[in-house]
């Protein structure tokens, strides 16, 4: 492929991905043609094979988003496609790991609209792709490896999980941990109490040692956010 064609290509795919963010912030008719408009840039970019895993990878994500506007079973076949679209991705490129954490991701929210029976199914596919994930980059989706041990009610394999996430830095903050509903039989247990207040002494002790610390910083010195993807996130 020409360098030509190859700068264009990634034109295309970076127009789709804007039009998935501007999908995600839009209601209704026009995130629905947002989302169609980054599907078709998606397609014309996985034509190509040097770009083909980012365009299968962010076809997925844009499907998974839309999906949670959905309901029913046009919201199971949407996740459905999704999760082809990061099984796809994981075919061409193996370490891709936002492909094995979403993909994860898209079964657990398959598995939150279906009915009870399917649900064990769904986890044990979801916890393929995170182990996949962990196999790529150590503890990257240890904490959704721990919410599906909370679900399944394996404390102790929980326990083992979220040690993992808090010292590979995949855990999520405690207001966000205690919010999320697929720790909610779990967060009451001694053990778990117990867990969130090692954290908070092992977030407390750098503070301790920084405290008397004079730090020089340019005057004219500013953080730069960027808005990267959040592969440590559940949604």
């Amino acid at each position: 492929m020409s360098l030509l064609s190859s700068i264009k290509k990634r034109s295309t795919l970076d127009a789709a991905i804007k039009q998935v963010a501007q999908a995600r912030k839009a209601d209704g008719g026009r995130a629905e043609q947002l989302f169609k408009g980054a599907y078709q840039g998606f397609a014309s970019v996985v034509s190509d094979q040097p770009l083909v895993a980012d365009g299968l990878y962010h076809w997925g994500f844009a499907l998974l988003h839309e999906a949670k506007t959905k309901q029913g079973q046009e919201a199971v076949e949407i996740y459905e496609d999704a999760i082809s679209k990061f099984s796809f991705c994981l075919l061409i490129a193996t370490n891709y790991l936002g492909a094995a954490i979403d993909g994860g991701v898209a079964f657990m929210e398959l598995a939150r609209i279906s009915p009870d029976e399917s649900k064990p199914g769904l986890y044990q596919l979801a916890e393929s792709f995170f182990e996949k994930a962990c196999d790529i980059q150590t503890g990257s989706a240890a904490y959704n490896l721990a919410c599906i041990f909370a679900l399944r009610g394996d404390q102790e394999a929980c326990l083992a999980a979220l040690r993992t996430a808090r010292d590979y830095g995949s855990l999520p903050d405690e207001p966000n941990i205690l919010q999320d509903e697929d720790m909610a039989d779990v967060i009451d247990q001694a053990w778990f109490k117990d867990f969130l207040e090692e954290v908070r002494a092992k977030v407390a002790e750098p503070k301790e040692k920084l405290k008397d610390v004079q730090i020089d910083v340019e005057p004219n010195f500013k953080l730069k956010k960027t808005e990267d993807f959040d592969y440590y996130s559940k949604s």
